[in-house]
């Protein structure tokens, strides 16, 4: 029992520190793995924006290939830049040293960042970007405050003159109908291409995508969690009425 009680105490210690950790509420987000085209639009934008500076190593494109239903040679002509084999690791060719030099340490390798900060974390910190003239990069993050990265989604969000209200749901006035905080970005020093919607949705994509990066095979077991359990269920009976047998005499 003992083993039991630390085994669950050590499983939720990481959730724990981030929560005590955070200063600022967080968006809610709930993934969904079986959105084969959610998970399409966010692999392209993460090989797009991301994957210059960000690996995700421990992962490789064949497999991720035939999880989103995307023919070889069609993810090797437009998400493969390096140019890496569909079987490789999902690498980059950013030298970590110089990394270190730019950004102050080098960019973390992604592929477990939803399981280690939470999806609900990494999707308030990429829409939590805005304009910080104080800071080197000329930006900030509510989410994770004095952050070295640049934000390189300005040209798609473009850039918040004020901070972004984050963890502040929409809501409708009863009288006049007008939505308040419909955007998480109420001033935008620099306009974007995507309106806030549109933004929020390829955020959305982008995490739901990296979710799937950190569990693959979450549906997978998911499935055969439920015949688990039925199973369970069957041997119960059987081992109830075995132990119901062997013990009548005994009394």
């Amino acid at each position: 029992m003992r083993k039991l009680i630390f085994g669950l105490f050590i499983a939720v210690l990481p959730a724990l520190g981030l929560a005590a950790g955070s200063t600022v509420p967080l968006d809610s987000f709930e993934s969904d793995h079986s959105d084969k085209a959610s998970l399409q639009r966010g692999a392209a934008t993460f090989t797009n924006y991301c994957m210059g500076c960000h690996s995700m190593e421990y992962a490789r494109y064949k497999r991720v290939a035939e999880d989103l239903e995307i023919p070889d040679e069609l993810y090797e002509e437009n998400l493969i830049f390096t140019g890496a084999k569909i079987g490789e690791l999902m690498k980059n060719s950013m030298n970590k040293d110089m990394a270190a030099d730019w950004f102050g340490a080098p960019p973390p390798d992604l592929t477990l960042e939803t399981r280690l900060r939470g999806e609900a974390w990494v999707y308030s910190y990429l829409r939590g970007f805005y304009k910080d003239e104080s800071r080197p990069l000329g930006v900030n993050n509510v989410v994770f405050p004095n952050v070295g990265m640049p934000h390189v989604l300005v040209d798609l969000q473009g850039l918040c003159a004020v901070e972004p209200k984050i963890g502040t749901p929409a809501s409708v006035e009863p009288l006049s109908g007008n939505i308040n905080n419909a955007d998480a970005c109420p001033d935008y020093a620099i306009e974007g291409s995507m309106s806030g919607a549109d933004f929020d949705q390829a955020m959305y994509d982008l995490t739901n995508f990296m979710s799937y990066m950190a569990d693959p095979v979450k549906l997978e077991r998911e499935r055969l969690g439920i015949f688990v359990l039925i199973f369970v269920a069957i041997f119960f009976v059987f081992a109830y009425l075995l132990n119901r047998e062997y013990w009548k005499d005994v009394h």
